[in-house]
């Protein structure tokens, strides 16, 4: 990524938190924009509220609800409960270290473990391709957890060159490039036909004799990329983030008249109101992995997921995101309490960032402990606003409005079920190498274009 050509990081999307992400102003940035110290960043991840910056140097910098910064880091991985930094120079040698972000590392970290140097050897090889960083600890024999214990295992067997992370699964690319995935399966995102959780690492059927170079976990959804540059996307589809027909991007009133599975096991439903006449179909869940057609066909090397967002890199360095971009209002969003239980439509993004996070929240009040106040309606509140009524005895659904952000970087928050060129980097003449999203944003590294 130092490449010989100049190049910088990029940003857009949410920054209502203060994250460094282009110019910083208000709580979005719809277009992108340099980040201002971007020229030295090497690794960048992105939590909701918070980033994560390490610099070329081993300089570690936080930016947004937490501010902070460490020297001698060589990756750092950013999750609203936990931040966890591979050090270098500390008295026991390179360390694994795992902190609350709200330390913004100072003090003692929760926890460290001391990193054995041939897992270094083995990882600084495998760094050179840009495979095996965070949340895959050095040695490919362990990962990151956001709750205890911090650091899981994983059979030797597998031999590991990637993993990702999504709410509540994770993808694992094996060094012949097979795909793993384990986890909640509620929505799709493990891609084997079912939406059972799975609790070890279950091998994707459906990819078998497709070598993969690329995966990337969203929230409830998942990308993977063939090495010959093909995608295959399945999971969630609720904002368009599969680049199939979405419901939530269907014009308002429209009325449903049907509902089924399709012959690969996808769930489909049919609201009126098509051109022809017809029914027109969508799809809510994708089960199996769905082969993906860029426009031109465009070979795909890079993808990474937000919350319910998806972005590519093409090997002629284009970028394409579809998904969510953000809309006025959100309906659907907040729980809906019916007795002692919260039952949920459309998950919040604010509860994506708080309820999945802290242990102690769940879908049910406690057996025998009656109903409960619900916690997060302050937090929610306190953020945005613009809470029209909130959840009441009564059972009533509660809606929020939100701002607009423009995680897709089209001049705008529409939210697409499509992949579209942000052509921004286009006209910059710029190659964009790699991208990365947060939940609600999204950083980029682009060079200048090769000059004929």
């Amino acid at each position: 990524m130092a490449g010989e050509r100049p190049g910088a990081w990029f940003g857009f999307g949410f920054c209502g938190f203060g994250q460094a992400l282009g110019s910083g102003r208000g709580r979005q940035v719809r277009n992108p924009e340099p980040l201002r110290a971007g020229v030295d960043v090497c690794r960048v991840s992105a939590s909701w509220s918070y980033t994560a910056f390490v610099t070329r140097a081993g300089r570690l910098e936080l930016s947004g609800s937490t501010n902070g910064a460490a020297e001698d880091c060589r990756d750092a991985w950013a999750s609203e409960g936990l931040l966890v930094v591979i050090r270098t120079g500390t008295e026991s040698g390179t360390e694994l270290q795992a902190w609350t972000p709200g330390s913004a590392l100072r003090g003692a970290p929760l926890w460290t473990q001391k990193l054995a140097p041939e897992a270094e050897v083995e990882d600084q090889a495998r760094d050179e391709s840009g495979a095996g960083s965070l949340p895959l600890l050095p040695g490919a024999c362990a990962y990151v957890s956001p709750q205890p214990p911090f650091s899981r295992t994983l059979v030797p067997e597998l031999r590991a060159r990637r993993l990702e992370l999504g709410a509540e699964h994770v993808l694992l690319l094996c060094a012949p490039g097979q795909v793993f995935s384990w986890g909640g399966g509620r929505h799709g995102q493990l891609g084997h036909g079912t939406l059972e959780a799975e609790l070890e690492p279950r091998l994707l059927e459906a990819l078998q004799g497709l070598p993969m170079a690329e995966v990337a976990a969203g929230g409830w959804h998942s990308v993977c990329v063939s090495e010959t540059g093909d995608i295959y996307i399945w999971g969630w589809n609720e904002s368009g983030q599969l680049a199939l027909p979405a419901r939530n991007l269907a014009e308002d009133k429209k009325i449903f008249t049907e509902e089924g599975l399709n012959e690969d096991g996808s769930e489909v439903n049919r609201i009126s109101g098509a051109e022809d006449g017809a029914p027109a179909p969508f799809i809510a869940v994708q089960p199996f992995p769905a082969l993906l057609d860029l426009p031109l066909g465009s070979d795909v090397v890079k993808a990474s997921c937000g919350s319910r967002h998806t972005a590519v890199v093409t090997r002629t360095g284009e970028l394409y995101t579809w998904g969510w971009g953000s809309k006025e209002a959100w309906r659907n969003l907040l729980p809906v309490m019916t007795g002692c239980h919260w039952t949920f439509g459309t998950l919040s993004l604010a509860l994506e960032a708080f309820w999945l996070q802290s242990p102690g929240f769940t879908e049910q009040a406690p057996a025998g402990g009656g109903c409960k106040p619900y916690p997060l309606l302050a937090a929610i509140h306190g953020l945005h606003g613009k809470v029209a009524r909130s959840i009441g005895e009564d059972g009533k659904e509660a809606h929020l409005t939100s701002g607009k952000y423009g995680q897709l970087g089209h001049k705008d928050s529409t939210s697409v079920d499509q992949p579209c060129l942000v052509e921004y980097f286009v006209e910059k003449q710029l190659q964009v190498k790699t991208v990365t999203c947060g939940p609600w944003n999204t950083y980029v590294y682009a060079v200048e274009k090769e000059k004929i």
